[in-house]
C-alpha cells in the first residue's frame, strides 16, 4: 500500500461537478492498493497517517502529526500510485491491485482511520473519475509505503 500525502491548507474531490468531499487544514492522501495488501498494510497505513510528523510545531519544526493537531484527512483511491513507469513511455497497471481486491482494502483504510481519528475524515468516489483539488501547504509531500 502506498499514500502520497500533502500537507493542505484545504482540498475537496468533485464528481460529475459536484463537490463531494472537503477538509480545511490536514492531509490529502492519495492511495494506491497493491496485490496482497490486507489487514497488516491497512493498519500499518492508517498508523503512518495519523501519526506522521508533517506539521508545525511552536519552533517551526515538523514535530507535530495529524493527530496532535485534529486536522482533517481526505483519503482518495488512486491506482495510478502502483504504476510500473520503469521503462517505455507508458506505464503498466500490473503492480495495482484489481478493483475487486483494491476497493474493500480502500474502504477498510477509511473505515480504520474514522475509528482512530477524531477529526474529519472524507473520501473521494472509488472508481470514479475525480476532480481533486488542493491548495498544498509548504509545499510538503511525501510518499508512504505500508
Amino acid at each position: 500500500m502506498l499514500a502520497l500525502i500533502q500537507r493542505v491548507s484545504e482540498a475537496s474531490v468533485s464528481v460529475d461537478d459536484a463537490t463531494i468531499a472537503r477538509i480545511g487544514g490536514g492531509l490529502l492522501a492519495l492511495v494506491g492498493v497493491e496485490p496482497g495488501d490486507g489487514q497488516p498494510q491497512v493498519a500499518r497505513m492508517a498508523t503512518r497517517l495519523l501519526g506522521y510528523r508533517v506539521f508545525a510545531d511552536d519552533q517551526g519544526r515538523m514535530n507535530r502529526s495529524l493527530a496532535d493537531t485534529g486536522g482533517g484527512l481526505l483519503l482518495v483511491s488512486q491506482f495510478t500510485l502502483a504504476a510500473d513507469t520503469r521503462s517505455g513511455m507508458r506505464p503498466g497497471f500490473s503492480a495495482a491491485a484489481p478493483p475487486q481486491e483494491a476497493e474493500p482494502t480502500f474502504a477498510a483504510l477509511v473505515a480504520e482511520c474514522r475509528a482512530r481519528h477524531a477529526g474529519p475524515v472524507e473520501t473521494g468516489r472509488f472508481g470514479a473519475h475525480m476532480v481533486v483539488r488542493l491548495a498544498n501547504d509548504g509545499p510538503v509531500t511525501f510518499l508512504l509505503r505500508a
